[in-house]
């Protein structure tokens, strides 16, 4: 080995990356052979076991080794690993990556830019710009939207309770208050936790969406200002809350409306499910990830605004980054790009998938997916050893095995997790427990999915 490895970067980083490359694919698939399931058998102290004897001694005295260190950790990796493009797989918002994706994803690390000043990342600076305003275009239908990229959702909807909390300090002395539904995401009162702001209004949502009626007579109550946020495509089941009906509400009042797209934004990029999301448009704000039903490897998360000035609170000015004669001289100012300092050019990854596939290739995949999750559920529905809570409306199907309690499900679920079998979610719906199937693989097809009813037949029925 020579005395300082090569480096991924620069001219000769291609030559140093190539035979690499060839190792770690090896051992990516030679570790996902030796699983037989989506998951690593034994649970929780066997894997640990696995990694601390594969791992031995963390930092040695001396190196092993390129070739040693990638082929062992990398296996055990793949071995270990939740893999997403199992068709037995579905407990999660967790989506196998287009594989042109972590291509150039490979390609971003590599090159390492950081987005926090032009002179560090001058293409991905502006490959990023045109990329945001283009999705958030997409999303908006106005010349001036823009969006920023995030970590994902946890990241946006913190965004969007900042910029709206500095909206309202501008015009009021009272503090914003925050209205969701009880379906929300749980980074939203957690937002409001970490910024400061009054305990959220959480209303009830027994049918698994926010009500505009409950929200109108709420709103009455609330001081202004309020920030009401909504979802499309729910955690538990993949439902979407009546967006236009909850825009105009939000407009009577005059309260400004949030919406946590991650899961069901990309639903915009098809003609068939566009129209569940109805009302977006009128949001002054949406949360967005591509790593979701965008397919891309994490992380990709987008926060949209209808217009650019919106982001002007996060404008941020460090002497070694952005001068401000820099500035005035045409140097882009990119930490008010985010509120992290150093970036990963995770835009490039989004660029060559929308560049590759197109808006006709994503819907496709959109459309493809959401057509598996209602293929799934007719299957589920048609059986009579099982229940189904409902149609999907996206991907994601809740059932149950019929007769089963909900003690005895949620065993059955830690068994297959164990065994390494089938990773499936849990949700709670009409006061019972519920297996979730989140899927989002475009590969999978009937057989899978009839395998899929068979195993759980057969574990659930002894």
């Amino acid at each position: 080995m020579p005395a300082h490895p090569p480096l991924a970067a620069g001219r000769d980083g291609p030559a140093a990356l190539r035979p690499l490359l060839d190792t770690v694919l090896a051992a990516l698939h030679d570790g996902t052979a030796d699983r037989p399931g989506p998951l690593p058998a034994g649970g929780p102290d066997a894997v640990t076991a696995q990694v601390r004897r594969a791992l031995a001694d963390v930092l040695p005295e001396h190196g092993t080794g390129a070739e040693e260190a990638l082929t062992t950790l990398v296996r055990l990796f793949a071995h270990g690993a939740a893999d997403p493009a199992h068709p037995r797989c579905v407990a999660h918002l967790h989506t196998p990556p287009l594989a042109l994706a972590a291509a150039a994803d490979l390609a971003a690390g590599a090159l390492n830019p950081s987005l926090d000043s032009w002179d560090q990342a001058p293409a991905a600076s502006a490959t990023e710009a045109l990329v945001t305003r283009a999705l958030a275009t997409e999303l908006y239908g106005t010349p001036h939207a823009d969006a920023l990229v995030t970590t994902g959702g946890t990241e946006a909807n913190q965004l969007a309770l900042l910029l709206a909390r500095e909206r309202a300090r501008a015009h009021h002395t009272r503090p914003l208050h925050v209205v969701h539904g009880a379906n929300a995401h749980h980074s939203v009162p957690r937002a409001a936790w970490l910024l400061g702001l009054p305990a959220p209004h959480r209303l009830p949502t027994p049918d698994g969406t926010l009500d505009p009626v409950r929200l109108d007579e709420a709103l009455a109550q609330i001081p202004a200002p309020v920030l009401v946020t909504a979802t499309a495509g729910t955690t538990d089941a993949g439902l979407i809350d009546p967006l236009e009906d909850i825009a105009a509400v939000c407009a009577r009042h005059r309260a400004e409306l949030h919406v946590d797209a991650a899961y069901g934004g990309l639903l915009a990029l098809s003609p068939r499910h566009r129209p569940l999301l109805a009302g977006i448009r009128h949001a002054t704000s949406i949360t967005l990830d591509l790593h979701k039903l965008g397919w891309q490897p994490v992380a990709a998360g987008l926060f949209a605004v209808p217009h650019a000035r919106l982001l002007t609170p996060l404008a941020h000015q460090a002497d070694y980054l952005n001068a401000a004669d820099d500035t005035d001289a045409g140097l882009p100012d990119l930490l008010g790009r985010s509120l992290r300092t150093t970036r990963r050019a995770d835009v490039l990854k989004i660029a060559v998938t929308l560049r590759a596939l197109g808006r006709t290739g994503l819907a496709a995949l959109v459309d493809d997916t959401c057509a598996t999750a209602h293929r799934f559920a007719e299957l589920l529905d048609a059986h009579p050893r099982f229940e189904l809570y409902a149609p999907p409306t996206i991907s994601t199907v809740l059932f149950r095995p019929a007769g089963t309690d909900d003690a005895h499900l949620a065993a059955q679920r830690r068994t297959l997790l164990h065994d390494g079998t089938a990773v499936l979610g849990r949700a709670a719906a009409g006061g019972r427990l519920w297996l979730k199937a989140t899927l989002l693989n475009p590969h999978t097809t009937l057989r899978d999915l009839t395998e899929l009813i068979s195993l759980l037949e057969g574990s659930t029925h002894p």
